[in-house]
């Protein structure tokens, strides 16, 4: 029962961490985008601006909630909150040895989140009922499931190459040398499938203003327009902190995988600020003609390394 409580209780300190972090990474990224664009960012609430996520927190839970009339309520009012509890509870996945769920099979669990994810974002457009949601769910649904198998195929390779489930045995195998160095191509397309997964520029599809109205978040306002928006955050800070553990050498008692961390997701929102957005088809051709084919050769590879690593220790 103690042990239970304290695992609680670090759990829910990391939540509250963790959605600190996404009001400063929403922060950052308005201050880098606006040096970016030659102009200042926020710098009037507070000192430089430093508490304008907290007013845009408030000023977007007490702004009027609509409820489209036609709409599926409890599926449209619940597939928010949902996004925001699959994103906040992947983190526990995280080799943190502290308490918390220290997860043998990590990796499957980080999979399981991340295809779950798909559904929070299909049922937000669809039981708007609006068309303008529907089409950019479906857009957004299609761009997922086509970057998944890219990244579980990565993953898989990753995990040829560890021997194991668990995320701690990256920084296992990082003492000496970071990964990132070792699989160079496969980092790159590891963080351009995390672009696509967490719907970020150049992928940003389901946004597209000029098509599309909004996306799949048409008809949220207030609350869950927030919501869906935290949840966006909370998985570009995810899958920074993924990045940092699998390529950069994950020692998550060191200050400088914090470091790392910011570093990523400062990466994210660099590459807003400077590509402009793909065309759809040029984004399915890239998914299945370009990553699909080296991810699967990589796979072969290292499949061979690891056998070839075996025959040697056992002769």
């Amino acid at each position: 029962m103690v042990e239970f409580l304290v695992m609680t209780v670090n759990y829910l300190v990391l939540i509250i961490c963790v959605l600190v972090g996404v009001a400063f990474v929403t922060l950052l990224e308005r201050k880098i985008l606006g040096y970016i664009q030659i102009r200042k960012g926020p710098n009037k609430v507070g000192v430089s601006g430093m508490l304008q996520p907290f007013s845009d927190a408030v000023k977007l839970f007490s702004k009027e909630q609509t409820l489209p009339t036609l709409s599926n309520f409890f599926v449209y009012y619940m597939s928010p909150v949902f996004s925001l509890f699959i994103s906040l509870i992947v983190w526990s996945v995280l080799p943190y040895e502290t308490g918390l769920m220290n997860f043998e099979m990590g990796v499957l669990f980080f999979l399981c989140c991340l295809s779950l994810g798909v559904y929070t974002t299909m049922s937000s457009g669809w039981s708007s009922n609006s068309k303008y949601s529907l089409l950019g769910s479906l857009r957004a649904v299609a761009q997922t499931v086509s970057y998944e198998v890219s990244l579980a195929l990565i993953l898989l390779s990753f995990l040829f190459l560890v021997g194991g489930f668990s995320f701690d045995l990256f920084n296992l195998y990082q003492e000496k040398v970071w990964l990132l160095w070792f699989t160079l191509p496969l980092s790159w397309i590891w963080f351009a499938s995390c672009l696509a997964e967490t719907n970020r520029t150049p992928f940003d599809f389901a946004e597209g203003e000029s098509e599309l109205v909004s996306g799949f978040n048409t008809e949220y306002s207030s609350g869950g327009f927030a919501l869906i928006f935290m949840a966006e955050y909370a998985s570009i800070l995810f899958m920074s902190t993924l990045f940092a553990i699998m390529f950069l050498g994950g020692n998550v008692f060191s200050l400088l995988f914090y470091f790392k961390l910011v570093g990523m997701a400062f990466v994210f929102i660099w590459v807003r600020g400077t590509l402009p957005r793909l065309r759809y088809d040029k984004l399915m051709n890239l998914a299945w003609k370009s990553f699909l084919p080296v991810s699967l050769n990589y796979l072969i590879f290292y499949m061979g390394v690891k056998v070839l690593c075996f025959c040697v220790f056992v002769s």
